[in-house]
This record gives structure tokens, sequence and C-alpha cells, in this order.
């Protein structure tokens, strides 16, 4: 029934996508700021601070595309959205992009009649348990109760890694990370699954994280990034260069202490591409020449902002791995800006 519900959503998603209108950047330059849809609180990827201010990685990267289309990283309308309401808002026109912890999927690229504009986050699926229940492989599950979000490859990971050891379990649906997280906490659920990283953001936010453990398998491949409506390529662009700058930023040596003097003239010719200094890629985008040099300007290069809201002087403290740069073994990589 779960898995039916699930592709009844997904047609629903793409008749409403199959009906957007392109121009979204003219829509968003008319609007004066961006919509973006993120979740609805994981710390270090979005979350308002105690000031209201939304900060995290999600919301970082929604800050350099305002930056670049609108010339101002603050000019953003964040949007709080949920495993079930996430694509319908895209596809809609709520939002512009969604930047939230969002699988690339088959279904979800061609059915959706969505637009995955890259990947930025490498991801799985694990367990988080509490120490005292003496587990140490997933294995050792069988009869748990599982607190899982609805609406998401999680829920039929979750399902197929179940059946494919043959083991049983009880799930307890969620509707967001922060639900999951109560029940968990509250004992409505023997385990949490999730992604590595938001378990790692949650179990941080326990008044004693040492008391939980993250079992060691992974059971999926969760390659995470925006999205957008199909069939503006533009705007995809937009979206793809942007994020691909950042990555290209943090290979060139290109931080936001020194890009706007870089962007005054460098002797490597990529860098003057990059942020304007020789070339059009801006025209070629519909922006001007320093799009880029603004976006990095915004939050700094990618390893600048996996840093502030991820690294391990945060509370989350996550190790780059696969989300290193290609050239220090991990998978990030930018097309070349040429």
């Amino acid at each position: 029934m779960k898995k039916s519900l699930f592709l009844v959503t997904l047609g629903a998603v793409a008749l409403l996508s199959a009906t957007a209108i392109a121009g979204t950047l003219d829509e968003v330059k008319s609007r004066g700021k961006l919509n973006c849809g993120v979740s609805s609180g994981t710390a270090g990827f979005s979350a308002p601070d105690a000031k209201g201010v939304w900060q995290g990685f999600d919301v970082a990267f929604c800050r350099a595309v305002a930056a670049a289309v609108l010339g101002d990283p603050m000019k953003v309308e964040f949007v709080p959205t949920t495993g079930q309401t996430r694509f319908t808002a895209l596809a809609s026109g709520e939002i512009d992009v969604l930047s939230r912890a969002t699988t690339w999927t088959f279904s979800r690229d061609t059915d959706l009649k969505l637009t995955f504009a890259g990947t930025n986050f490498y991801d799985g699926q694990v367990f988080l348990v509490k120490k005292e229940l003496g587990v140490s492989s997933a294995k050792d599950l069988n009869g748990a109760t599982v607190c899982i979000q609805s609406g998401t490859t999680t829920e039929l990971n979750l399902a197929e890694y179940f059946r494919i050891n043959k083991m049983t379990y009880e799930p307890v649906p969620v509707d967001s990370s922060a639900e999951g997280e109560r029940q968990y906490q509250a004992g409505a659920c023997d385990v949490y699954t999730s992604d590595g990283s938001n378990l790692a953001s949650v179990r941080a936010s326990f008044p004693n994280p040492s008391d939980h453990v993250l079992l060691p398998e992974i059971i999926s491949k969760e390659p995470l990034g925006p999205i957008v409506r199909q069939g503006d390529e533009q705007w995809a662009d937009i979206v793809h260069w942007t994020e691909s700058a950042l990555f290209a930023a943090e290979e060139l040596g290109v931080t936001k202490a020194n890009v706007d003097q870089l962007a005054d003239g460098s002797d490597n010719p990529e860098i003057n591409r990059l942020l304007g200094k020789e070339g059009d890629l801006g025209k070629m985008l519909g922006l001007d020449a320093e799009w880029a040099r603004r976006a990095i300007a915004a939050g700094g290069n990618y390893g600048e902002i996996f840093a502030t809201n991820l690294g391990d002087q945060t509370p989350i403290r996550l190790e780059r791995g696969l989300n290193a740069l290609w050239t220090k073994g991990g998978l990030m990589y930018a097309q070349p800006f040429r």
C-alpha cells in the first residue's frame, strides 16, 4: 500500500511539473527574491538560528544562487518542506529551487519531470540506536521498531534491506527529522534510520551524544543535490553552474577572503574566466560577468561552506570523505569553466 501511494504521489507531481512555465530567472528577478525549499529544521543543513536567520549547508547554497542572480545573498525566502510536500512545492512553483536532503533517483528525475542540477553531498542511509541496547550491527535489528520518514527513499531502502536479510521490523512513520528525533528520544522506536549526515546532526543535538551509536552498515547510495523544474534549461544551468563555481573555487584556491582581490586579475586563466575578468560566461547564463564572484563571496567556496556548517569545528563533526575534492580522494568535481 505504501509503495502504491508513493507512485501515486509521483504521478501527481509529474502532472504539476508538466504544466510548469519556463522563465524562472525573470520571475525571480521580478519578485526580487529567491524562494528556496529547505528541510523543516536540520542542524548543520537548514535551521533558523536564535535570531530567526536561516543557517546551514543547504541554506548557504541558496544564498549563493541569490547572490549570483540578485546580487544579494540575503534576498532569499526559505520555505520549510517535508518529505511529502517538497516535490509538490517545487512543481507548483511555490519554490524556485529545492535545496534539502533529496536523493537523485531514476523515477524522480524522469517520472516527476524534475531536473537535478548536480550532486553537492554524497551520503548513505544508516541506523541510530541507543548504546544501552547492546546492538553492534544492523543485522541484529530483527523485530525492531524503526522510526522512518514517510514519502522518502529511506522508507523504501529500509523495506528492501530487511526483506533481503530476511528480517522483520515495525515501522513508526514520522513526517520530519524533528519528529523522528522526538519519537526516538521518547522511546517510540528502537531505531531511527535516515541519511548518515542527518543522523549525525540529530545525535549532536542530544544532551549525551555518546549514549547513541551509528551502526557501521551503510545500506544505500544517497547522492543529494539541488533540484529545479524540468523544462527551464536556463534556470537549471544557473543552479548547476553556481554549484560548480563553488567546487571550482575550492580547487583553484579562491576563497571568501581573496575572491575580490583575484577578481581584479590572476595569472590563472580559469580563475579569470570564473570571476568574469575574461570571456563572456555570465552572458551565456543570462547573468552579468561577476555572478560567480558574488556566489563565492556569499559564503565562501564549497570547502568553506562544508567546514562552517558540518566540519570538525561544528557540533556535527562530519569528515569530508566522498565529499572531498577529486584531487583529494573525493568525488567533488567541477566541469571546466571555458
